[in-house]
Order: C-alpha cells, then structure tokens, then sequence
C-alpha cells in the first residue's frame, strides 16, 4: 500500500533563551501546529489519526513524560495515541519515515508525524550527563562534543576557516531574500505567546505573535565572521557565526495511505520514496550524510543527478561543505533558501522542518525529486528522498 503526504505546516523557528518562544513549551507549539494542520484538512476525522509520531532529541523535563501521547491527547482527543521518538536531528524525518513504513507494512491508515523541540528550556545535553565509562575505554568516540567533531572534520576534509565563513554568509543572504520574498509565509503557523509575569505587584499578561524564523542575521558580513574567535579549539574553524543556532520549533506532517486518499478525496503534495540511515566514526559526526544518501539513492533506484534539488541541515558551515564535497553534492541545489546557520535547528524538529520546506519549493519550482539530508549525533547519518506529486 502506498504512503502519501497531504500538508504539512510548523512554527516559525525562535532564537533558543532569547526569541519568541523561550517561554513557550514545545508542546503547546506541537499542539499549535498540529491543529492547523488538520484544520486545513477537513477531510480527515481527527478522531481517525492512528498515531502521532513525535521526534524530540532531548525527551526530558518540559519535554518528558512521553510527550509525544501528550501532543496527541491534547491536539486531537484522548482517544488518539501518540509516541515519542529520538534520532537526535534526524527525528523529525525518521517520524515521516516510521509513518509511511507503518502505512506501507499495513498496520494504520492516517498519521501525524513530525518534530518538536525547545532549546530554550533545556540544556543540550539534558539535565543528567552521564557518560558510559566503558564506551569511553573501547574508544567509541561517542561522547566527544559536536563542535570538536566538526574541527574533526573540518581537519580531515580540508575545509578552510574562510570556506566555512563564505558558507555561512551565503546562509544568511540566501535566507534573508527567502523571507524577503515571503516563501516560507504559507508554511509557517503564526503562533500567539502569552506571557504572565508580576510587576509592580499585579500580575501582568502580555501577547505576541512570532510568525517569522529569529535567526537571520542581516548585518552578517565576511568580515564581522572573519573576527570571531574559535570556540570549541586552539586555532580551530568553528565559530559563533559559522554554526547552526540553537532554536525552538515544531513541524509536522499528515501521512495517509492511498485507500484513504482515494476514500476521502484527498490531495497528496508529495510521498517519500526512500529513507536511510548510516553509521559513521562518532568523531566524524559530520560526514554522516555520505554514508546514508547512497543508500537512499539505491533504494529509490535513482542516481543522484534526478535529485533536483536538497535541504542538507547546516549543523556547521565546515560540516556541510564536507558532505557536499564528499558526497559530489551540486552546490547550486544545496540549501536554496538558506539553512541552519541562519534559519536555525531546533533539532528533533529538524528534519520535518527541512522536509515541509523542500516540498514547498520544490512545488514553487515544479520540481520532481528532492533530497533531505543530515548528520546525526552519535555517529549517524539520513536521507530521504521525496517525489512531489
């Protein structure tokens, strides 16, 4: 049975502790969102979602208690499961993928999937670290911090301080005209915040309204980039402005079999036709995309010169470079609007994000095929490719 994707909206995404939604829970954004979204869908009977499918990479604290059936209950009725899933940045892809796999083995007909996460209420590494003494012995790497793993990199691939600063300008211009030219405008749910606090004694309630990605940094320049310290080595690349923003969003997806698209009248806007994921070197985090975009290609039976165009999340402007120049990457498909270092990664809202964006351009550009594509902490790698119907 084939898997089809009707709509998919998200949130803008928020400056992580200083943006939009520091005070707002990635819940109630899910919650947000996946209200717009089957609005937008009247079609479907809330009450006939078989599951919501949530990705979150740090599921504690605001974001604990499996959130994922919590997002359920309260967006669609208690009577509508839920679940919580972590493949770090690539949870919010693996949730469409886990859909459309559930859909094609038979076990459901209609799902949510897609990704939630607040940066701005935990720590990146949760509340509790607490390293496996025995994987740091059998020298696995996995507990090296991702921006050692980009000077790794960085160091292995040649990629230069002033490439990785060039990119990262890039970034930003692209993503400045992307939203000058308002084509994120229909994709993005605008969100209310409410803020309570007491001042002066009373209690004081203020309202806004964050309908448009924080991060974009106008005044970006080369040589503003060229004057940031190193931050995570002696003389390394990394910087402040050639990393990927810590950030707060959500994004999901309506998935449904081809039996309820044909019962309900629905219209699919894309379907994806493959997705995998690899495991690499742990210090070499980065370079995951190279191991996974083959295999997706394969299972797709598709070279890569179909894939017209691909959303490869920017965790570090050195890191991307690496993939595109070790993967035969065309620059020019890469990121067209912008990526992560000026749009942000709210991680395990991520991939989703980057999938509703890449549907939506490719549709704006009458595209076939597109690529989402990401490193993963811990060593891994996804991709996923989509066909736009």
């Amino acid at each position: 049975m084939e898997a089809y994707i009707i709509k998919g909206y998200r949130s803008a995404v928020g400056k992580a502790k200083r943006g939009g939604f520091k005070n707002y829970r990635s819940d109630d954004l899910a919650v947000d969102v996946i209200k717009h979204l089957m609005n937008a869908v009247p079609e479907v009977d809330p009450k006939s979602v078989d599951d919501v499918i949530v990705g979150c990479a740090n599921p504690e604290g605001e974001q604990g208690l499996q959130v994922g059936r919590l997002i359920a209950a309260r967006a669609l009725g208690k009577e509508v499961p839920g679940i919580t899933i972590n493949r770090y940045c690539a949870s919010g892809l693996e949730a469409i993928a886990q859909a459309v796999g559930k859909i094609k083995a038979g076990f459901g007909h209609i799902y949510i999937a897609g990704g939630a996460e607040s940066m701005s209420m935990l720590p990146m590494t949760g509340y509790k670290l607490a390293p496996s003494y025995k994987a740091n012995l059998e020298n696995l790497n996995y507990h090296v911090g991702m921006g050692a793993t980009a000077e790794a990199v960085a160091a292995k691939y040649g990629i230069t301080r002033e490439a990785a600063d060039l990119f990262s300008f890039e970034s930003h211009k692209k993503a400045a005209a992307a939203i000058d030219s308002d084509k994120f405008k229909d994709q993005i749910v605008p969100i209310d915040v409410e803020e309570v606090f007491v001042a002066d004694g009373k209690r004081v309630s203020k309202t806004h309204t964050v309908a448009m990605d924080e991060g974009v940094r106008r005044d970006t320049s080369l040589e503003g980039l060229a004057k940031l310290r190193p931050a995570f080595k002696v003389k390394g690349i990394i910087t402040a402005g050639n990393a990927s923003q810590t950030s707060d969003g959500a994004a999901f997806t309506l998935v449904v079999s081809e039996e309820m698209v044909k019962q309900l009248n629905l219209q699919p806007i894309a379907r994806l036709v493959a997705c995998a994921v690899g495991g690499v070197d742990p210090l070499y985090m980065g370079i995951g995309p190279c191991v996974a975009i083959p295999k997706a290609l394969k299972q797709a039976g598709l070279s890569l010169n179909a894939i017209e165009q691909i959303e490869l999340n920017e965790a570090f402007g050195a890191q991307a470079l690496a993939v595109i120049q070790e993967a035969g990457l065309d620059p020019e498909t890469v990121n067209v609007n912008g990526g992560a270092i000026a749009l942000g990664h709210p991680l395990g809202c991520t991939g989703a994000k980057l999938s509703i964006q890449l549907m939506d351009e490719m549709q704006r550009r009458k595209q076939r095929y597109g690529m989402v594509t990401a490193c993963v902490g811990g060593g891994q790698g996804i991709a996923g490719v989509f066909e736009r119907l």
